[in-house]
């Protein structure tokens, strides 16, 4: 069985946002096909949009996976459904976020997922985790983890703060 490595950011601002975060993390390894292989430090960071919320606590994941980008996809949302949650607010509070950010770098664009996700390299909450397990993993042609995420903190500095015990 082939497999390649796909990147995964989670976030969470209802009910207990860290507990959600390391639930879905844990649920993601227990998926037929998906092994959890990297895990960034946990991340609080400001909502972006929809500012009148509470703050979020974001993570990204490297995995090894057998499934192709919509099989993973597919996975994602049965995850978030089977932790509650709920989309009625674009941008707006939610019990978890599993966003596709990358696979294996590949060009994918269709109406149910691109690839690699159009916004992730302007988004400090996707980058700075990223950059903590794959500094040189690269985003489209928008340039390393790394590079992107001192660029996003440069712009905004406290647009993303490192949790104490981050990965407990």
């Amino acid at each position: 069985m082939n497999t390649v490595t796909a990147v995964i950011a989670l976030g969470a601002n209802l009910e207990n946002p860290r507990q959600q975060v390391k639930a879905a993390m844990a649920a993601l390894n227990q998926v037929k096909g998906v092994r959890v292989k990297a895990i960034s430090p946990l991340y609080t960071t400001k909502p972006v949009g929809l500012t009148a919320q509470p703050d979020f606590v974001n993570a990204v994941v490297l995995v090894h996976t057998s499934l192709s980008a919509p099989e993973l996809l597919q996975v994602l949302l049965k995850l978030e459904e089977q932790q509650g949650r709920v989309r009625d607010v674009p941008n707006g509070p939610r019990v978890i976020d599993l966003d596709l950010i990358d696979y294996h770098h590949q060009i994918f664009n269709d109406a149910d997922l691109v690839l690699p996700h159009p916004r992730a390299h302007e988004r400090a909450f996707v980058m700075v985790p990223l950059a903590a397990i794959a500094p040189d993993y690269a985003i489209g042609n928008h340039g390393s983890a790394s590079t992107l995420a001192a660029k996003l903190l440069k712009a905004q500095p406290d647009a993303v703060t490192i949790m104490a015990n981050g990965q407990d």
